[in-house]
């Protein structure tokens, strides 16, 4: 949803640097690409700054444009590029969880299956979960007449929503972790098929449970919100079948790519039908078709 939004506003600002005389002139036809690096930095030039004016901006952009040069944004890219290699490696430590699991490297093949078989809600989870949930609350909240900016109205459904997420989060990782496999020898095959076994249908049914069971005691489940989970091992199941197909050099289904599509984004529906549980409202079936349409544009445009 957010990169819809950010493709809306660059067009706008490309529209009206259209119709004031704004856009490049300095090839045939003008260029689309310096069209769009301009749009994007009167965008940044409206940014709230402070308490910058425009005319101050402006002026600080002309003064600096006035004593830079290419071999200064050269050294501008170096220095970046130097921080962002440090801390790459310091961020993957981060996000996977190792500054509290010091001896995530010694566990036993025993404990890495049983949490594979019975999925709990860690700290990786919750990273990967959080970015979903600012998008939800940034492109979902006002659907339910909630603003985004009150801290009052996240805080408040956050638990939730956050446990909801994280858990599916869990399960997506443990399903990922079941292709992680190269089949190309005997040995590494028959482990393919022991995790393929594994993590059937029937046994993300059982794994998914304990959300259900959760949910259903706060007085949430209803049977559509059933039905969007169950969506969710659907696309599971299909992004192993399609996974497994690439990885064999097998031909793939254009009908099961576009319904995984269609699915993927059952973790928004998910949360979206929890928001009107939380805040006892009817479900609205206008927004749920707009979103519907919105979420499958928005996973093609992931992909792109």
């Amino acid at each position: 949803m957010e990169a819809l939004l950010e493709l809306e506003r660059v067009q706008r600002v490309l529209s009206l640097m259209s119709s004031r005389g704004l856009c490049d002139t300095g090839s045939s036809g003008g260029d689309a690409a310096a069209d769009r690096f301009l749009a994007q930095f009167l965008l940044f030039m409206v940014q709230p700054s402070d308490s910058l004016t425009m005319e101050r901006k402006i002026l600080l952009v002309s003064e600096l444009l006035g004593k830079a040069t290419p071999d200064t944004l050269d050294e501008v890219q170096h220095f970046t590029r130097l921080e962002g290699s440090s801390c790459e490696a310091a961020d993957q430590v981060i996000s996977s969880g190792a500054l509290l699991q010091p001896n995530k490297n010694f566990k036993t093949q025993a404990e890495k299956s049983t949490i594979q078989a019975a999925p709990m809600v860690g700290f990786d989870a919750m990273t990967r979960a959080n970015s979903t949930l600012e998008d939800f609350c940034r492109s979902y909240f006002m659907f339910h007449a909630l603003n985004v900016k009150n801290p009052q109205s996240i805080f408040k459904y956050l638990p939730v929503l956050s446990f909801t997420e994280s858990y599916i989060y869990q399960l997506d990782a443990s399903n990922e972790d079941s292709l992680g496999l190269n089949p190309d020898n005997s040995s590494s095959s028959e482990k393919l098929e022991r995790k393929k076994e594994a993590f059937d249908e029937k046994s993300l049914s059982q794994m998914i449970e304990p959300l259900d069971s959760l949910l259903q005691s706060q007085g949430l489940m209803t049977d559509r919100l059933r039905t969007e989970l169950r969506s969710g091992i659907q696309y599971w199941s299909l992004e192993r079948k399609l996974c497994q197909a690439l990885i064999r050099n097998e031909k793939i289904s254009i009908d099961d790519v576009m319904k995984a599509i269609h699915l993927k984004s059952f973790d928004y529906r998910v949360l979206n039908l929890l928001m009107y549980q939380l805040t006892g409202q009817q479900v609205n079936e206008l927004h749920m078709d707009f979103l519907s349409i919105s979420e499958f544009l928005v996973e093609i445009s992931d992909d792109l």
